[in-house]
Protein backbone atom coordinates (compact mmCIF):
# COMPACT_ATOMS: atom_id res chain seq x y z
CA UNK A 1 0.00 0.00 0.00
CA UNK A 2 1.38 3.25 -0.88
CA UNK A 3 2.17 5.91 1.86
CA UNK A 4 0.59 9.31 0.52
CA UNK A 5 2.64 12.31 1.25
CA UNK A 6 1.84 15.60 3.16
CA UNK A 7 2.69 18.72 2.00
CA UNK A 8 0.24 21.26 3.85
CA UNK A 9 1.05 22.89 6.91
CA UNK A 10 -0.22 21.79 10.04
CA UNK A 11 -0.99 25.48 12.23
CA UNK A 12 -2.67 23.99 15.40
CA UNK A 13 -0.57 22.40 18.14
CA UNK A 14 0.37 18.82 18.69
CA UNK A 15 -2.29 16.63 20.44
CA UNK A 16 -0.64 14.89 23.31
CA UNK A 17 -0.39 11.25 22.46
CA UNK A 18 0.65 7.81 23.86
CA UNK A 19 2.26 4.76 22.57
CA UNK A 20 3.16 1.27 23.99
CA UNK A 21 5.83 -1.03 22.75
CA UNK A 22 4.45 -4.68 24.14
CA UNK A 23 7.39 -7.04 24.65
CA UNK A 24 8.05 -10.21 25.49
CA UNK A 25 10.33 -13.09 25.43
CA UNK A 26 9.76 -15.43 22.57
CA UNK A 27 11.38 -18.56 21.27
CA UNK A 28 14.06 -16.91 19.13
CA UNK A 29 14.61 -14.05 21.23
CA UNK A 30 12.63 -10.98 21.77
CA UNK A 31 9.17 -9.82 20.36
CA UNK A 32 7.13 -6.93 20.31
CA UNK A 33 3.37 -6.27 19.09
CA UNK A 34 2.09 -4.56 16.08
CA UNK A 35 -1.32 -4.04 15.03
CA UNK A 36 -2.66 -3.60 11.61
CA UNK A 37 -4.93 -0.91 11.19
CA UNK A 38 -7.88 -1.00 9.13
CA UNK A 39 -7.39 0.30 5.60
CA UNK A 40 -9.95 2.79 5.88
CA UNK A 41 -8.59 4.56 8.94
CA UNK A 42 -8.32 8.31 8.56
CA UNK A 43 -4.43 7.91 10.44
CA UNK A 44 -1.96 5.16 8.45
CA UNK A 45 -4.63 2.82 7.22
CA UNK A 46 -3.73 -0.33 6.45
CA UNK A 47 -0.40 0.68 8.04
CA UNK A 48 1.32 -1.76 11.41
CA UNK A 49 1.94 0.38 14.12
CA UNK A 50 1.91 -0.06 17.95
CA UNK A 51 -1.25 0.50 20.27
CA UNK A 52 -1.98 3.94 20.93
CA UNK A 53 -4.06 6.97 20.66
CA UNK A 54 -4.40 10.38 21.84
CA UNK A 55 -4.49 11.58 25.26
CA UNK A 56 -8.58 12.27 26.51
CA UNK A 57 -9.81 14.08 28.85
CA UNK A 58 -10.99 11.43 31.26
CA UNK A 59 -6.72 10.29 30.99
CA UNK A 60 -6.08 13.73 33.51
CA UNK A 61 -8.98 12.62 36.11
CA UNK A 62 -6.92 9.88 37.81
CA UNK A 63 -7.03 10.29 42.01
CA UNK A 64 -4.03 9.93 42.96
CA UNK A 65 -4.65 7.12 44.66
CA UNK A 66 -5.54 4.94 42.32
CA UNK A 67 -2.52 4.86 40.74
CA UNK A 68 0.24 2.21 42.00
CA UNK A 69 3.30 4.87 42.37
CA UNK A 70 3.22 8.12 43.11
CA UNK A 71 2.18 11.06 40.76
CA UNK A 72 5.32 12.84 40.80
CA UNK A 73 7.03 9.88 39.49
CA UNK A 74 4.72 10.26 36.60
CA UNK A 75 6.28 13.55 36.00
CA UNK A 76 9.94 12.60 36.31
CA UNK A 77 10.10 9.09 34.65
CA UNK A 78 9.34 11.50 31.70
CA UNK A 79 11.77 14.04 32.29
CA UNK A 80 9.74 17.14 30.38
CA UNK A 81 10.82 20.19 32.55
CA UNK A 82 7.85 21.93 31.35
CA UNK A 83 4.50 19.16 31.81
CA UNK A 84 2.53 19.70 34.31
CA UNK A 85 1.64 16.92 36.57
CA UNK A 86 -1.98 15.96 35.42
CA UNK A 87 -0.57 15.74 31.77
CA UNK A 88 2.21 13.13 33.27
CA UNK A 89 -0.40 11.04 34.42
CA UNK A 90 -2.39 11.14 31.74
CA UNK A 91 -0.09 10.29 29.54
CA UNK A 92 0.56 6.67 31.28
CA UNK A 93 -3.27 6.47 31.91
CA UNK A 94 -3.70 6.83 28.09
CA UNK A 95 -1.19 4.28 27.62
CA UNK A 96 -2.47 1.76 29.47
CA UNK A 97 -5.83 2.39 28.17
CA UNK A 98 -4.86 2.54 24.50
CA UNK A 99 -3.36 -1.11 25.11
CA UNK A 100 -6.96 -2.36 26.76
CA UNK A 101 -9.19 -0.78 24.12
CA UNK A 102 -6.74 -2.22 21.03
CA UNK A 103 -5.08 -5.47 22.21
CA UNK A 104 -7.38 -6.35 25.01
CA UNK A 105 -4.56 -6.26 27.69
CA UNK A 106 -4.33 -4.93 30.71
CA UNK A 107 -0.73 -4.41 31.32
CA UNK A 108 0.75 -5.12 34.87
CA UNK A 109 -1.84 -7.60 35.62
CA UNK A 110 0.23 -10.62 35.49
CA UNK A 111 -1.82 -12.92 37.47
CA UNK A 112 -5.07 -11.81 37.06
CA UNK A 113 -6.20 -12.58 33.92
CA UNK A 114 -9.89 -12.02 35.01
CA UNK A 115 -9.57 -8.10 35.28
CA UNK A 116 -9.79 -7.60 31.25
CA UNK A 117 -13.09 -9.14 31.55
CA UNK A 118 -14.68 -7.35 34.38
CA UNK A 119 -12.69 -3.84 33.34
CA UNK A 120 -14.59 -4.47 30.12
CA UNK A 121 -18.14 -4.44 31.11
CA UNK A 122 -17.86 -1.51 32.97
CA UNK A 123 -16.11 0.43 30.04
CA UNK A 124 -18.42 -0.93 27.70
CA UNK A 125 -21.26 0.33 29.99
CA UNK A 126 -19.79 3.94 29.73
CA UNK A 127 -17.23 3.94 32.90
CA UNK A 128 -14.11 5.48 32.16
CA UNK A 129 -11.51 3.15 31.97
CA UNK A 130 -9.34 4.43 34.80
CA UNK A 131 -12.64 4.67 37.19
CA UNK A 132 -13.27 1.31 35.72
CA UNK A 133 -9.85 -0.07 36.96
CA UNK A 134 -9.98 1.75 40.53
CA UNK A 135 -13.78 0.84 41.30
CA UNK A 136 -12.94 -2.55 40.72
CA UNK A 137 -9.96 -2.62 43.74
CA UNK A 138 -7.22 -2.55 41.57
CA UNK A 139 -4.32 0.51 41.01
CA UNK A 140 -3.41 1.29 37.54
CA UNK A 141 0.00 0.35 37.20
CA UNK A 142 1.23 2.89 35.80
CA UNK A 143 4.66 1.47 36.75
CA UNK A 144 4.78 -1.25 34.59
CA UNK A 145 5.39 1.83 32.02
CA UNK A 146 9.00 2.49 31.21
CA UNK A 147 8.91 6.26 29.17
CA UNK A 148 11.35 5.22 26.13
CA UNK A 149 11.24 8.38 23.50
CA UNK A 150 9.10 11.06 22.60
CA UNK A 151 8.37 11.81 19.09
CA UNK A 152 6.65 15.69 18.22
CA UNK A 153 5.32 15.38 14.88
CA UNK A 154 6.82 18.52 12.66
CA UNK A 155 4.95 21.32 11.43
CA UNK A 156 4.45 19.94 8.00
CA UNK A 157 4.10 16.22 8.57
CA UNK A 158 4.99 13.58 6.17
CA UNK A 159 2.65 10.35 6.52
CA UNK A 160 -0.54 12.44 8.58
CA UNK A 161 -2.31 15.87 8.21
CA UNK A 162 -1.99 16.08 12.10
CA UNK A 163 0.35 16.74 14.85
CA UNK A 164 1.26 14.97 17.38
CA UNK A 165 3.32 15.03 20.76
CA UNK A 166 3.61 11.28 21.75
CA UNK A 167 5.61 9.66 24.14
CA UNK A 168 6.64 6.08 23.70
CA UNK A 169 6.52 3.65 26.62
CA UNK A 170 7.71 -0.35 26.55
CA UNK A 171 5.71 -2.67 28.74
CA UNK A 172 6.12 -6.52 29.37
CA UNK A 173 3.71 -8.28 27.80
CA UNK A 174 1.08 -9.71 30.79
CA UNK A 175 1.98 -14.01 30.19
CA UNK A 176 -1.37 -14.76 31.32
CA UNK A 177 -3.68 -12.96 28.96
CA UNK A 178 -4.67 -14.19 25.09
CA UNK A 179 -3.88 -11.01 22.80
CA UNK A 180 -7.67 -9.80 21.28
CA UNK A 181 -7.40 -6.85 18.86
CA UNK A 182 -10.18 -4.41 18.30
CA UNK A 183 -12.24 -5.01 15.24
CA UNK A 184 -13.31 -1.29 15.27
CA UNK A 185 -9.81 -0.25 14.60
CA UNK A 186 -7.51 -2.97 13.55
CA UNK A 187 -7.34 -6.53 11.27
CA UNK A 188 -4.57 -8.19 13.01
CA UNK A 189 -2.47 -8.00 15.84
CA UNK A 190 0.88 -9.83 15.30
CA UNK A 191 3.65 -10.74 17.63
CA UNK A 192 7.41 -10.50 15.78
CA UNK A 193 10.93 -9.71 16.12
CA UNK A 194 12.15 -6.40 15.49
CA UNK A 195 14.39 -7.69 12.73
CA UNK A 196 11.54 -9.84 11.41
CA UNK A 197 9.45 -6.32 11.41
CA UNK A 198 12.48 -4.58 9.49
CA UNK A 199 12.70 -7.55 7.00
CA UNK A 200 8.71 -7.93 6.12
CA UNK A 201 8.51 -4.17 6.09
CA UNK A 202 11.63 -4.35 3.26
CA UNK A 203 10.15 -7.54 1.43
CA UNK A 204 6.82 -5.53 0.94
CA UNK A 205 4.84 -7.97 3.00
CA UNK A 206 3.54 -5.01 6.03
CA UNK A 207 3.41 -1.33 5.84
CA UNK A 208 5.54 0.80 8.58
CA UNK A 209 5.32 4.58 9.05
CA UNK A 210 8.86 6.45 10.28
CA UNK A 211 8.31 6.11 13.82
CA UNK A 212 7.77 2.32 13.87
CA UNK A 213 10.45 1.74 11.30
CA UNK A 214 12.75 4.11 13.63
CA UNK A 215 11.68 2.28 16.71
CA UNK A 216 12.42 -1.35 15.56
CA UNK A 217 15.57 -0.59 14.66
CA UNK A 218 16.20 0.63 17.98
CA UNK A 219 14.90 -2.29 19.63
CA UNK A 220 16.42 -4.89 16.60
CA UNK A 221 19.82 -5.02 18.89
CA UNK A 222 18.16 -6.07 21.99
CA UNK A 223 17.74 -9.96 22.59
CA UNK A 224 15.47 -9.70 25.65
CA UNK A 225 12.89 -8.37 27.71
CA UNK A 226 15.64 -7.65 30.41
CA UNK A 227 17.78 -6.08 27.84
CA UNK A 228 15.18 -3.43 26.45
CA UNK A 229 14.33 -2.87 30.13
CA UNK A 230 17.45 -2.20 31.04
CA UNK A 231 18.16 0.51 28.46
CA UNK A 232 14.86 2.21 29.22
CA UNK A 233 15.74 2.26 32.81
CA UNK A 234 19.82 4.02 32.01
CA UNK A 235 18.64 6.64 30.09
CA UNK A 236 16.25 9.52 29.81
CA UNK A 237 13.30 9.36 26.98
CA UNK A 238 14.98 10.15 23.56
CA UNK A 239 13.66 13.24 22.23
CA UNK A 240 13.18 12.83 18.47
CA UNK A 241 11.80 16.16 16.32
CA UNK A 242 11.74 14.56 12.69
CA UNK A 243 12.76 17.59 10.33
CA UNK A 244 11.20 16.55 6.51
CA UNK A 245 12.64 18.61 3.44
CA UNK A 246 12.20 17.55 -0.22
CA UNK A 247 15.06 17.66 -2.81
CA UNK A 248 14.01 17.84 -6.16
CA UNK A 249 10.42 16.84 -5.45
CA UNK A 250 11.23 13.95 -2.80
CA UNK A 251 10.59 13.71 0.69
CA UNK A 252 13.39 13.26 3.35
CA UNK A 253 13.20 12.99 6.99
CA UNK A 254 15.68 13.35 8.64
CA UNK A 255 16.53 12.68 12.92
CA UNK A 256 19.06 14.65 15.45
CA UNK A 257 22.46 13.55 13.81
CA UNK A 258 21.50 13.89 10.58
CA UNK A 259 23.78 16.15 9.19
CA UNK A 260 20.38 18.47 7.62
CA UNK A 261 19.02 18.23 11.29
CA UNK A 262 18.89 20.89 13.74
CA UNK A 263 20.45 18.90 16.76
CA UNK A 264 23.54 17.74 16.13
CA UNK A 265 23.43 14.61 18.48
CA UNK A 266 22.49 11.64 16.95
CA UNK A 267 19.48 10.01 18.94
CA UNK A 268 20.79 6.32 18.04
CA UNK A 269 23.34 4.21 16.32
CA UNK A 270 22.15 3.57 12.60
CA UNK A 271 20.07 5.58 9.88
CA UNK A 272 19.52 9.53 10.73
CA UNK A 273 17.05 9.80 7.35
CA UNK A 274 15.01 8.25 5.44
CA UNK A 275 13.93 8.80 2.01
CA UNK A 276 10.99 8.58 0.19
CA UNK A 277 11.12 6.10 -2.83
CA UNK A 278 9.29 3.10 -4.08
CA UNK A 279 6.41 4.40 -2.76
CA UNK A 280 7.51 4.12 1.35
CA UNK A 281 10.29 5.49 3.18
CA UNK A 282 13.87 3.71 2.99
CA UNK A 283 16.99 4.01 4.53
CA UNK A 284 20.11 5.15 2.50
CA UNK A 285 22.08 1.54 2.70
CA UNK A 286 18.70 -0.24 2.82
CA UNK A 287 17.73 -3.28 4.51
CA UNK A 288 21.28 -3.24 5.78
CA UNK A 289 20.94 -0.02 7.59
CA UNK A 290 17.95 -0.80 8.94
CA UNK A 291 19.62 -3.91 10.49
CA UNK A 292 22.86 -2.30 11.63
Amino acid sequence: MAIPINSDVVHTPPVPAATVMVVRDGEQGLEVLLVRRHANSGVLGGVHVFPGGKLDAADRLVAPGALDRPVADCLQALGEADLDVDTAVGLHVAALRETFEECGLMLGHEASPDVVPRVREQTQNGTAFGEAVHALGFRLPVSCLLPWSRWVTPRVPSVTNRRFDTRFFVALAPPDQVVEHCVFEATEAVWMSPRAGLERFWAGEIDLAPPQIMSLCQLSPLGSVDQVQAVARSRAPVLIAPEPFDVDGVRIICYPGDPSHSCADRAWPGPTRLIFRNQRFEPEGGLVALLG
